[in-house]
């Protein structure tokens, strides 16, 4: 007898290799048979005919660090089929902690109303399995979070016992099951860091067989140079690299892409395992603060608001802004403020929604006046700036290094009350993968995109046992109408469920019936254990 039978199915393994049609039958946590199976053998029989079944989608990078403790459902997630959440990405962990760092995360906590009960990763993680979770959660240590535990919001080269430290801090992580390091190196204090301090870093990464994932310094005028500081980390510290969200960032800089991906292919000829990954839309979403140049956030934010107003500061930002001096990605002179959307605002509801241009306009000021004002009014102002061009995502996204990602925390319905709106990748990223790439524009064929969803992740973090339909393999099964399957969330409407799923499995256990999530909480905490 098997837990649950599927019957009829077209299976799409995760491999690439073409999909077959197989019944598949589960017991307790594991994929036990693939073939024909009759139906008195199932205790729970699911009718797949003319659905396809494939591997739980894995989002290789999220941001469900603290969302996920508010909202263990993971709906936004889990009904677009991702079974795994690779946290920790951009530079950003809730742990380790340090007293240093601890302010700016405690601030971060306080806008999930979280109180920190943890100070090493074992015991955040352990924060999670307590809270229960429906995705299976596999988590980085960021960099950005380990220098701030050690070196606070200094932008300065570590001594070598605080390099030390820093290496101390990372080794514990990795031991305690982080799967590897992630950068954000637009972002402080990550930003202050040089490429010899990251490479000493990434060694010990690498010695604990994890990977380097990294928001690179620079999607804009820089993408080609901070490409090439990525491959070069890579290189010296012997390290698998994954380079996040990858793009070209600004309408000056549209096809870049092409460039940087010949130095990618370049480099996995000479032996380095790099890769990429990508969302399918070409708009990216960011803190309104993340648009200055570096130092003005140096020392946290209080430091941020001190300059704020200061009238000759603001002067010197401007000059530097419309110079792209001190600043890697110029999002205001490479694409405009016309593109450029508050969509959440602590203390301007009603400018959510309106570019800050048409807030200028509407308001007789300076957009450099309303920008540094919004900044100083909304502690967590954040930003979509439609930046990017089709034909450049399209690029990225069917080569066949890249993967695909939501970029996303997991969200609910009800979360529009708490944090307005958002980017639609958050609930429809993989989806419209399937029905808009797939299915109605062909750039990729369906095992293709599977594959980029799923296998494609696992063997790159190095989870044994999913990401693929075979025997013996975890049970984390999505059961999709390829016909159908399709986002629904917008812009104008992001928070909205995509149609055509019918069934997520995760680990055995059914967590989305008929389109509907049944509460269950059968996610896992995966840990690395390290070479």
């Amino acid at each position: 007898m098997y837990d649950i039978v599927i019957k009829d199915s077209w299976v799409v393994d995760g491999t690439g290799t073409p999909r077959f049609k197989a019944d598949v039958g589960i017991g307790g946590e594991r994929i036990v048979k693939i073939g024909g199976i009759p139906i008195s053998k199932g205790d729970i029989v699911i009718d797949a005919k003319e659905l396809v079944v494939c591997p739980g989608f894995i989002d290789i990078h999220s941001h469900s660090d603290l969302s996920i403790l508010v909202n263990p459902k993971a709906e936004s997630k889990i009904m677009q089929g991702i079974t795994t959440e690779v946290i920790g990405n951009c530079g950003f962990s809730p742990a380790p902690v340090r007293e240093p760092a601890e302010k700016e995360l405690k601030r971060e906590l306080e806008k999930y109303g979280l109180n920190l009960t943890w100070r090493t990763m074992k015991e955040y993680l352990k924060r999670i399995e307590e809270n229960g979770t429906s995705v299976n959660v596999v988590p980085l240590v960021g960099f950005g979070t380990i220098r701030a535990c050690v070196m606070d919001y200094e932008n300065r080269r570590p001594t070598k016992d605080e390099l030390d430290e820093m290496k101390v801090l990372t080794e514990q992580a990795m031991s305690d099951g982080a799967f590897g390091l992630s950068t954000g190196l637009i972002y402080v204090p990550g930003c202050y860091a040089d490429t010899d301090e990251i490479v000493e870093v990434c060694k010990v990464v690498s010695q604990c067989g994890g990977i380097y994932a990294s928001h690179i310094r620079g999607e804009g005028r820089t993408l080609i140079e901070a490409v090439r500081e990525a491959i070069e980390i890579g290189k010296r510290a012997s390290i698998s690299v994954e380079i996040s969200h990858h793009k070209a960032a600004g309408v000056v800089n549209w096809g870049k892409v092409r460039e940087t991906i010949k130095m990618i292919e370049e480099a996995r000829k000479n032996g380095l395992n790099v890769n990429f990954d990508v969302y399918p839309y070409t708009a990216s979403h960011t803190s309104l603060e993340a648009l200055l140049p570096p130092w003005v956030l140096e020392g946290g934010r209080e430091r941020l608001e001190e300059r704020l107003q200061n009238h000759d500061i603001r002067e010197r930002i401007r000059y530097e802004l419309e110079n792209s001096i001190n600043i890697v990605d110029n999002c205001i002179t490479d694409s405009g403020w016309d593109r450029i959307v508050p969509v959440y605002l602590d203390s301007d509801k009603e400018l959510e929604g309106k570019s800050l241009e048409e807030i200028a306009k509407s308001m007789g000021k300076d957009p450099y006046d309303v920008f540094f004002e919004l900044i100083l009014r909304n502690k967590n102002a954040q930003v979509i700036i439609h930046e990017m061009s089709e034909e450049d995502v399209i690029t990225v996204m069917k080569h066949p290094l890249s993967m695909i990602c939501t970029d996303s925390e997991v969200l609910s319905l009800s979360d529009i009350s708490r944090i307005g709106l958002t980017h639609p990748r958050g609930f429809g990223a993989f989806p419209r993968v399937l029905g808009v790439y797939v299915r109605e524009k062909g750039v990729l064929a369906l095992e293709e995109a599977i594959k980029k969803m799923t296998s494609m992740a696992a063997k790159k973090l190095g989870i044994p046992g999913r990401g693929v339909i075979k025997e013996g393999a975890y049970a984390d099964i999505v059961i999709f109408d390829p016909q159908r399957i399709r986002d629904t969330a917008t812009f104008e409407n992001p928070y909205s469920y995509p149609v055509g799923i019918e069934y997520v499995i995760v680990n055995g256990k059914i967590t989305v019936e008929k389109g509907k999530h049944k509460g269950t909480l059968n996610g896992k905490v995966l840990r690395k254990i390290t070479q």
